[in-house]
């Protein structure tokens, strides 16, 4: 059995060329996965989570 792998078309020797050529950081600020899936570093997850939040808002009934 093999493990599975991923690799960023924005990474070019281990930097990122869409965020200004930072060290690749799957997940950092600026990344096209940034927001979109759920990280074990939670700290990842910020903008994640405001998107689940502000949803859960609108969703909710009105209480008139």
């Amino acid at each position: 059995m093999t493990g599975g792998g991923w690799s960023c078309p924005h990474e070019l020797d281990g930097k990122c060329s869409k965020v200004k050529n930072l060290p690749c950081d799957p997940g950092m600020k600026g990344c096209e996965l940034y927001g979109r899936y759920v990280f074990f570093d939670g700290s990842k997850n910020e903008r994640l989570d405001q998107k689940k939040a502000r949803a859960e808002k609108t969703s909710e009934p009105a209480n008139d």
